[in-house]
């Protein structure tokens, strides 16, 4: 039987391996360590939250979440950071059960709606979150600025 729970201090190492496991399957790096983690995540202000998905003391998937508002709902939600299933555990609806944890851990600030954003090519995984229900959010692009010094340096 699979079950869920909201990570906690512990998990650490497993979430850290884990988000690794997913970094190199979209053929990137993580620089998350287990000290930002710890610290991010589980200090006196966290900023994220986790939750494992397991079978008999394995950890088969994760999500990891935090909060979002919206200025045109009017209403806050929950962006999806990361949600990993390890590859031989697909196809068993962990999936699904990580994002109906996510959204009940969620209402404890009100979440209605969540939001994550899905590589372009991924189409095993678009075509996943199309089934659920997702929707493009209209015609944006996601943007970032790695350097957050740069804006104090223009």
């Amino acid at each position: 039987m699979i079950t869920y729970r909201r990570a906690n201090s512990s998990d650490v190492p497993t979430i850290l391996t884990m988000l690794q496991a997913l970094a190199q399957h979209d053929g990137a790096t993580s620089n998350s360590t287990a000290e930002s983690l710890q610290k991010h995540g589980f200090g006196p202000n966290p900023l994220f939250r986790v939750i494992l998905a397991e079978r008999d003391a394995e950890t088969l998937g994760l999500a990891l979440f935090f909060p979002e508002f919206s200025s045109y709902r009017g209403n806050p939600g929950v962006f999806v950071q990361d949600i990993y299933v390890k590859p031989t555990a697909r196809k068993l609806g962990i999936g699904r059960g990580l994002l109906v944890e996510v959204a009940k851990s969620a209402q404890d600030w009100d979440a209605t709606f969540i939001a994550l954003m899905v590589q372009r090519g991924n189409t095993e995984a678009s075509a996943f979150y199309a089934q659920l229900g997702f929707v493009a959010r209209g015609d944006v692009a996601a943007l970032v600025l790695d350097d957050l010094g740069k804006l104090w340096r223009l």
